[in-house]
């Protein structure tokens, strides 16, 4: 969110990640985007370089708004499963569709080799290992096998995600949720 120190480049980051959410992420020309964020195209070769510059800065934001939500609700949450529940929660929002939409049509950028969508690749699973690793070591008891977990974690979660963008069927894919977190319960 835009506060007044927020700098012109990141404004422009904010409103490019909101128009693509609404709009999706392919398609554009400089002007063409530019003229949607209300700025011009000649700021946004200023700030970004290039188109594949704001693709690319809008890639790493939405990458690292994800795990800002994500630390952020484990953090609020004492019982693993209860945070588990929430970020699903959050992530199935129906107010996320378009975002989540946003995320899946770059990360299939990035598996295309797209040079503007290829940095999330970098992390899109690596960086959420160290996290969820711990938080299945911590729930789990076994931190020998806490990093298949957390592997297999972020596969479910997105195929989830997947499966709700493709058939709208919430109470069902929550459901499949359940069951994957039920595999966990110490009970």
């Amino acid at each position: 969110m835009s506060t007044p120190e927020t700098s012109p480049r990141q404004r422009l980051v904010e409103r490019a990640v909101a128009v693509m959410t609404e709009r999706g992420s392919t398609g554009w020309s400089l002007r063409s985007l530019a003229e949607a964020l209300g700025t011009s195209h000649r700021m946004l070769n200023y700030h970004f370089g290039s188109l594949d510059g704001v693709l690319l800065a809008v890639v790493e934001h939405v990458d690292e708004a994800a795990r800002a939500r994500f630390a952020a609700l484990s953090a609020a949450y004492d019982d693993p499963m209860e945070a588990a529940r929430a970020w699903w929660q959050a992530l199935a929002d129906p107010a996320e569709a378009a975002g989540e939409r946003l995320f899946f049509e770059l990360y299939a950028a990035a598996l295309q080799g797209k040079a503007h969508a290829r940095p999330l690749l970098e992390g899109a699973v690596t960086e959420w290992l160290a996290p969820l690793t711990a938080a299945f070591a911590d729930l789990t008891g076994d931190a020998e096998r806490a990093g298949l977990d957390a592997r297999l974690g972020v596969a479910v979660i997105r195929g989830l995600l997947l499966d709700l963008l493709a058939t709208g069927d919430l109470e069902g894919v929550t459901a499949a949720h359940e069951r994957y977190l039920a595999l966990y319960s110490p009970d």
